[in-house]
C-alpha cells in the first residue's frame, strides 16, 4: 500500500471541510427565502397603506371641484357684496314682508328646507349661507372700509355686517321678518338691534343665552366634546374618509325623507364631505362665546325699538342628547335672558321638540310664520 503524501493528506482534508459546509450551509436557503417574502408582503403594504393614505383626499378634492359648480341651488345666486366677497342666497315665492332665515351653528341653509319650502307658497322666502359655510366662499383677508369696524370672522358682528351688505346688493324689500335659530338668534338680535327700521318682527328660534358661557358645566361639554367631535368630522372630510364612510352608508345627511329631493341629498353629502364647509362649522362654534359678548354690549349700547315685535319658540330641552342638567341649565338661563331683555316677547314651547324642531318639526315654526306674515300684512309698520 502506497503511503499518502502530505498533499494528499491535505487536499482530502480540505474536501471534508468544504462538503461540511455545505451541509451546514443548506438549511439556511429557506430562511432566505421567507425573509425575502417577509419584505416583499411589507414592501406591497407600504404601498398599499400610501395609497389609501394619499388616493382618498386626492378623488375627494377632485370631486368636490366638480360638485361645487353642480351642485348649486337652481335658484339659488351667488351675490357680490363688496369688499372681494361673494355670497350664496336663495329666495323663493313672492310677497312681501319678505322672511329672512339665518341657520343654526355651523349648518347651511339648506337646513330651513322644509320651512322655505311651506313659507314660499304665502310670501318671499330666503335662505343664505354664512360666510365659509354651503356655497359662500370664505375670503381668508378681512378687508374694511375705514368706516366699518373690524369684527373676527367667524363672529356675530362680523356675519351682521356680511348679511346687511347682502340684502342691500340683493334689493330685499323692507321691512322684513327675521328668524334666526341657535347662533342665528345672536346674529338676528345683532342685526335687529343695529338696523331695527329693518326689521318688522324677529323670531327667535332655540335662542343661546350669552351667559350660558359663563357656566363652566357648558364650556366643558361645549369646548371639551362638542368642538372636539367637529375637529375630527373636518379631519375626517380633509382626508377622504367622510366621502367613504358616506358611500358605504356609515354617515347619513342630517335632512332626509321622502319630501327631500336627490338634489338637496346630494347637496348635503357633498358639505360633509367639504373640509372648508367643515372647518367654518368648527369656527363658529369656537368663536361663539365671543359672538355672545359682542351682542351682549351692543344690546346695552342700543335697546331694540318698540316698533318691532318679538317672539321666541322653544323646545322641552335644549338638545335631547346632552345631559339633563345642561339642558336645565339653558332654560334657566333662557327664561332669565328673555325676561331681562325681551320681557314683552311672545314664548311658544313646542312638546317633544329640542333643537332639531327645524327639521324634524317645522310644522310649529311654519305656523307661527304664516301667522307673522298676514299679521303684518293686515297691519302697518308703526313709524
Amino acid at each position: 500500500m502506497r503511503r499518502r503524501t502530505e498533499g494528499q493528506e491535505l487536499s482530502e482534508e480540505m474536501s471534508k471541510a468544504d462538503e461540511k459546509d455545505v451541509d451546514q450551509a443548506q438549511p439556511i436557503q429557506p430562511k432566505v427565502k421567507s425573509s425575502f417574502r417577509y419584505g416583499s408582503m411589507l414592501m406591497n403594504f407600504g404601498k398599499f397603506l400610501l395609497l389609501a393614505i394619499i388616493v382618498p383626499p386626492f378623488l375627494n378634492y377632485a370631486s368636490l371641484q366638480k360638485e361645487g359648480q353642480l351642485l348649486l341651488p337652481k335658484d339659488g345666486q351667488i351675490v357680490d357684496i363688496g369688499l372681494g366677497q361673494k355670497m350664496h342666497l336663495l329666495c323663493k315665492g313672492k310677497g312681501s314682508p319678505a322672511v329672512i332665515l339665518d341657520a343654526p351653528t355651523g349648518m347651511s341653509s339648506d337646513i330651513w328646507h322644509y320651512v322655505q319650502e311651506s313659507i314660499s307658497s304665502l310670501t318671499r322666502v330666503c335662505t343664505y349661507d354664512r360666510m365659509g359655510l354651503g356655497f359662500s366662499r370664505r375670503v381668508m383677508q378681512n378687508k374694511t372700509t375705514g368706516a366699518e369696524k373690524v369684527w373676527g370672522m367667524s363672529t356675530s358682528g362680523r356675519m351682521v355686517d356680511d348679511l346687511h351688505r347682502l340684502l342691500g346688493a340683493a334689493e330685499i324689500v323692507m321691512p322684513f321678518i327675521l328668524v334666526g335659530s341657535e347662533l342665528g338668534t345672536l346674529n338676528a338680535r345683532f342685526y335687529t338691534h343695529i338696523y331695527d327700521v329693518q326689521v318688522s318682527d324677529l323670531l327667535l328660534i332655540d335662542p343661546i343665552p350669552e351667559e350660558v358661557f359663563e357656566e363652566d358645566q357648558w364650556k366643558e361639554y361645549w369646548y371639551g366634546k362638542l368642538v372636539p367631535s367637529l375637529q375630527a368630522r373636518q379631519f375626517s372630510a380633509a382626508t377622504g374618509l367622510s366621502r367613504m364612510l358616506i358611500i358605504l352608508g356609515m354617515i347619513e345627511p342630517t335632512i332626509k325623507g321622502g319630501n327631500v329631493s336627490e338634489e338637496v341629498m346630494q347637496r348635503q353629502k357633498y358639505l360633509l364631505s367639504n373640509p372648508a364647509h367643515q372647518s367654518s362649522a368648527v369656527d363658529e362654534h369656537y368663536f361663539i362665546n365671543e359672538s355672545a359678548s359682542q351682542v351682549r354690549d351692543i344690546m346695552q349700547f342700543k335697546p331694540l325699538a318698540s316698533r318691532t315685535s318679538v317672539s321666541v319658540i322653544t323646545g322641552e330641552s335644549f338638545d335631547r342628547q346632552i345631559a339633563d342638567n345642561l339642558n336645565e341649565m339653558v332654560a334657566k338661563l333662557q327664561k332669565k335672558f328673555l325676561d331681562e331683555s325681551y320681557p314683552s316677547a311672545s314664548h311658544i314651547q313646542i312638546k317633544g321638540a329640542d333643537r332639531r324642531m327645524i327639521y324634524k318639526k317645522p310644522s310649529a315654526i311654519i305656523q307661527h310664520l304664516r301667522k307673522l306674515v298676514n299679521q303684518r300684512r293686515s297691519k302697518p309698520q308703526k313709524e
